[in-house]
């Protein structure tokens, strides 16, 4: 696969490859006999509710009607705005009407799964304030190459091959981070720290840090930008999604602690915390607390770093209906154990390797992920470019 024009006219052997609009080898069916009555969901009933999006699985119902059973025949959940699709071989209810339910004309002429890889190499060029109905309008009119059945079931099984090692590697990253929290979890309640042989004291976190807000860089946003602008985006991605400014408005410094203190409905980034590793890189964001710790010869501020994230004692502000905007003294009126330093550096040190493993953007899992996803995209262009 090294060559892929060899590859290829191997695998076509000198036959013809036609070129034929979309809208002639699938079908569509709009979702109105499957879309769910309730929203009230939970992860203990049995059927998915799916959109087309990111999301992807909006919640679980036991609604039992109206149901479709994509697990004796697959389809593919295609939004009818963003275009954004999902390949799903699992019985399922739907959400929105928007979304159109695409099979294939003829299994033994266009395979559907062939017709999925091929989809997601088109582009979106769709322009801002397009809302019109993307399948009948344009997608249905773009020819897509049909080459033999027998290509299409090897390019169909090579990518197939490609995408299960990328699944793999997200199961495990789920289970991995499902291990971590349980770790810290444990590590870092009252009760175990309590079973230490040596008392353990506890204080407030106003009596062993200092509080400070960010600011606004609204204004300041630059993509060429020397600094990185902690937000709450930057800090829910792990990183991953970052803006820029040339002005340190709120300079940070190695062993600040930043949490986030505003966050949506049952959101998963309020109190989430980031670790400041490095001087002169960052400058702080608006609702954004920067912490920093007294004295690290009684506290270690990474210790106090994995003690705040997504603390309890913050979360609990949460009330599922409004948002939530954490309050100054709320931060610092929560209690913090002060183990011995010994303990502290054992534990920061066990939750440094899982944070490694299930959060760095530059080793463990997250990068094989996203080495695995660019590997699959690679050679999906590359077998589905018959031009």
């Amino acid at each position: 696969m090294k060559n892929n024009r060899t590859f290829l006219d191997k695998l076509l052997d000198g036959a013809e490859v036609k070129w034929i609009p979309l809208g002639d080898v699938a079908d569509y069916e709009q979702p109105t006999k499957y879309l769910v009555n309730s929203t009230v969901y939970n992860d203990n009933y049995p059927t998915p509710v799916l959109t087309a999006g990111k999301t992807f699985i909006l919640g679980y119902t036991n609604e039992d009607e109206g149901i479709y059973f994509a697990s004796k025949s697959p389809v593919i959940i295609f939004d009818d705005f963003t275009t954004a699709n999902k390949w799903v071989d699992f019985d399922f209810k739907a959400k929105s009407s928007a979304m159109k339910m695409i099979t294939s004309k003829n299994e033994k002429f266009a395979l559907l799964k062939y017709i999925y890889y091929w989809l997601n190499t088109l582009p979106n060029n769709q322009t801002d304030g397009d809302h019109k109905r993307q399948w009948i309008s344009n997608y249905a009119n773009k020819l897509i190459p049909i080459p033999p059945l027998s290509v299409q079931t090897e390019i169909v099984k090579i990518l197939d091959a490609l995408t299960a090692l990328t699944s793999e590697l997200t199961s495990e990253l789920t289970l991995r981070r499902k291990q971590y929290e349980y770790y810290r979890e444990k590590l870092l309640s009252f009760d175990s720290l309590g079973r230490l042989n040596t008392e353990v004291a506890k204080k407030k976190l106003i009596d062993l840090a200092y509080f400070q807000n960010g600011k606004g860089h609204e204004k300041n946003i630059d993509e060429k930008g020397l600094f990185i602008v902690i937000n709450s985006k930057f800090i829910s991605t792990n990183g991953t999604v970052k803006k820029y400014c040339n002005e340190q408005i709120v300079p940070l410094f190695k062993d600040d602690i930043l949490i986030v203190m505003s966050d949506l409905p049952n959101g998963k980034a309020l109190a989430k915390t980031f670790f400041v590793k490095k001087d002169n890189k960052y400058t702080l964001n608006q609702r954004i607390g920067r912490i920093t710790v007294k004295e690290d010869s009684e506290l270690l501020p990474s210790f106090v770093n994995y003690f705040l994230n997504r603390n309890n004692q913050l979360t609990k502000y949460d009330n599922g209906t409004d948002q939530t905007n954490l309050r100054k003294d709320q931060i610092l009126d929560v209690e913090i154990p002060i183990p011995p330093l010994e303990e502290q550096q054992r534990i920061v040190s066990i939750l440094d390797k899982f944070e490694t493993l299930t959060n760095s953007i530059t080793e463990g899992l997250p990068l094989a992920i996203e080495q695995s996803q660019k590997r699959y995209e690679y050679y999906r262009e590359l077998l589905l470019n018959f031009s």
